[in-house]
């Protein structure tokens, strides 16, 4: 019975979303109230019944209702709760679920906290998300009900793909959904705003906090994915330039270009039809993201479709949403009206080389994706592009990118002075030449790579944190009026400090690892010793365990240096009970400095276990930086001229004057 009000409900949100999508679009054309009020309603109402149909599925997982196919072929009675649970989202079908239930979350939540628009652009942003939610919506009901009966019903389910069953990935798809779908409301916007012929200083104000929401959910999802293929898929990498690691940074290089030139939209005027074309294409990219994943083309534990027409019918769906985008772009983006002037040598032209960059890096990425895709599907050779060719393109072009980060604060709008800022900077680029002189002294491989990568690292930190102090007088005034001043700086300001230096901690960590890894590969016996990245490591009898759907092989693996213990870890080798699948479990002992990482492989017969044993200096590094740089747009986010529905809120909180 719950599942057919699940099924019920998204059939509902189906005819809903229908209704969103067009009676606002013709009420803000007539400019008639009732009809406009409604996409604030059916958004409402939408989300609810998505709701309630997500919770109706999630109850089948949890309670191994076996008579539905989706609960069948992606679940098990004996699996952990918190996997039944994520499990929902560990399939095609369920997935799709949580993709649209995200979206339509943000529709309601643009009608909730919408109210500071004009009626008719929040009409038409509402419709235009109800049209994308009908889209989904349709895609769910026709090719991937995840509510579709079996009977009759087996006894028990096919469990789950085992290296899904982890906390990373039971928490990387709704933070990369977040993200990817979050970008629907910047898209939505560009759209109701070409349509109003309307994009201006305050458009731009509306649209930065939905982006930057975005944004920060996008980078947490890419962090904790790249996170979950370091120690889950047992190789101690953490990024292989893969095309489903690929589809989530293409949106994410794009929603930075974003970000950036919708605060010169917002400050200057100016860039208006480039800020609205990077709304569209970032959306269409984690649309082509999607697409990548379900339409087979791919193979990966990510790719969970493997129908071609499911993969069609999303192909379309991005043709009819880019294609209807583009097209209305090129029709009403040059009738849009100039904006403010200015200097190249401008913060303004900071941000244009920012977004400049960012925007040939995307390209890179996507050649790299789809051009073997590409070739195969026109009949010809096979290639695959890997590491090898970003290594070439993609990392050069990015050096300059991070070069410029310290040069735009300090300069000035309008009109900016390139000395100044270099001479304002000396003290930080001498530093940072030093680190890079230093570097190629200690670095063993990639020297060139390595002087470079950590010089630039130190330039972004400290170009940074030179820029916090140089606002708060730091050292020029008494130590308390600079806190004073701290405490006075927009929230904003604050976090684009955090995330402009959590990028250079982000930068160190992977050169670190690229630089200075230590891996061995060994057959170790009991008793044996070898040595490794200046350890003597030794390993026990590996034990046998039982866990509540699998049996493991438990290695107990000591890492010695000076005589001394430094780590005592105990990787498993994992053989699920139903689908006999077998899975490593990476064992990390991390610090702030290093992580000593190993894996326990198959035993030879002759009494031996081949072992990975990977030393890699600064790998915290990556995802804390990527984490703080999260924060830092978290923090951007509670400046009031940021919170969503702030100047709604102003205004009711407004004092009255004295009678």
């Amino acid at each position: 019975m719950i599942p057919e009000v699940g099924h019920y409900a998204l059939v509902l949100a189906l005819v809903v979303a229908l209704v969103q999508g067009t009676l606002p679009l013709a009420g803000a054309a007539r400019g008639d109230p009732g009809l406009m009020e409604l996409a604030r309603t059916s958004a409402l109402a939408q989300a609810v019944l998505v709701l309630v149909s997500f919770l109706a599925l999630t109850w089948a997982y949890v309670v191994s209702d076996f008579s539905l196919l989706n609960v069948v072929a992606n679940s098990h009675s004996s699996k952990p709760l918190l996997y039944k649970i994520t499990g929902v989202w560990g399939n095609h079908e369920g997935s799709m679920l949580l993709w649209v239930l995200i979206l339509a979350l943000f529709g309601a939540a643009v009608a909730a906290f919408g109210s500071n628009l004009p009626a008719t652009l929040r009409a038409r942003v509402l419709a235009v998300q109800g049209l994308i939610c009908l889209g989904f919506h349709a895609f769910i009901v026709f090719t991937s009900n995840p509510f579709a009966r079996l009977d009759p019903a087996p006894f028990d389910g096919n469990d789950l793909n085992p290296i899904l069953q982890d906390p990373g990935l039971a928490f990387h798809p709704p933070l990369l959904y977040l993200g990817y779908v979050g970008l629907s409301v910047s898209f939505s916007f560009a759209i109701a705003a070409l349509i109003e012929g309307r994009v201006d200083a305050a458009w731009a104000r509306w649209v930065r906090p939905w982006t930057l929401a975005a944004w920060c959910f996008l980078t947490l999802g890419i962090a904790l994915g790249s996170w979950w293929a370091y120690y889950e898929l047992g190789w101690g990498g953490f990024w292989f330039w893969d095309p489903v690691e690929n589809a989530s940074l293409m949106p994410w290089l794009l929603a930075t270009a974003l970000l950036h030139s919708a605060i010169v939209t917002e400050k200057r005027d100016a860039l208006k039809s480039w800020t609205v074309l990077l709304a569209i294409l970032a959306f269409s990219l984690a649309l082509l993201g999607t697409f990548l994943v379900r339409s087979g083309v791919l193979t990966s534990v990510h790719a969970f479709a493997q129908d071609p027409a499911r993969g069609l019918y999303i192909l379309g769906f991005i043709v009819v949403v880019t294609g209807g985008g583009l097209t209305l772009y090129a029709w009403r983006a040059p009738r849009l009206p100039a904006g403010g002037l200015f200097a190249p040598i401008s913060r303004e032209g900071g941000l244009i080389f920012n977004n400049l960059l960012l925007a040939v890096l995307t390209v890179v990425v996507f050649l790299g994706t789809l051009y073997p895709l590409l070739l195969d599907a026109l009949g010809g050779d096979k290639v695959s592009v890997g590491p090898p060719f970003y290594a070439m393109t993609f990392i050069p072009l990015s050096f300059p990118l991070i070069a410029a980060v310290a040069f735009g604060p300090l300069l000035a709008w309008k009109r900016g002075d390139l000395l100044s800022a270099l001479r304002q900077l000396a003290t930080v680029g001498a530093v940072a030449i030093a680190v890079g002189v230093l570097i190629s002294f200690i670095a063993q491989r990639h020297v060139t790579l390595a002087a470079i990568g950590c010089g630039l690292s130190a330039w972004l930190i400290l170009g940074a944190l030179y820029e916090l102090a140089r606002r708060i007088k730091l050292l020029e005034i008494p130590f308390g009026d600079s806190m004073r001043r701290l405490a006075g700086l927009p929230r904003s300001s604050i976090g684009m400090t955090i995330a402009h230096a959590s990028l250079g901690i982000c930068m160190a960590g992977i050169i670190g690892v690229s630089v200075w890894q230590v891996e061995t590969i060994a057959v170790l016996r009991p008793g044996d010793t070898l040595s490794h990245a200046g350890f003597e490591v030794s390993m026990e009898r590996p034990r046998e365990v039982d866990g509540p759907n699998f049996v493991a092989e438990r290695g107990r693996i000591t890492f010695r240096r000076e005589g001394a213990v430094a780590a005592v870890l105990e990787p498993e080798r994992r053989v699920f009970k139903t689908t006999r699948r077998q899975t490593t479990e990476a064992a990390i002992k991390t610090t702030l400095l290093a992580d000593i990482y190993a894996t326990l492989g198959e035993s030879d017969g002759k009494g031996g276990w081949t072992v990975r044993l990977y030393y890699n200096p600064l790998a915290p590094w990556i995802w804390l930086g990527a984490a703080f740089c999260a924060l830092g747009g978290f923090v951007s986010l509670t400046d009031r001229r940021l919170r969503i529905g702030a100047p709604w809120r102003a205004r009711r909180a407004a004092p009255q004057p004295a009678e």
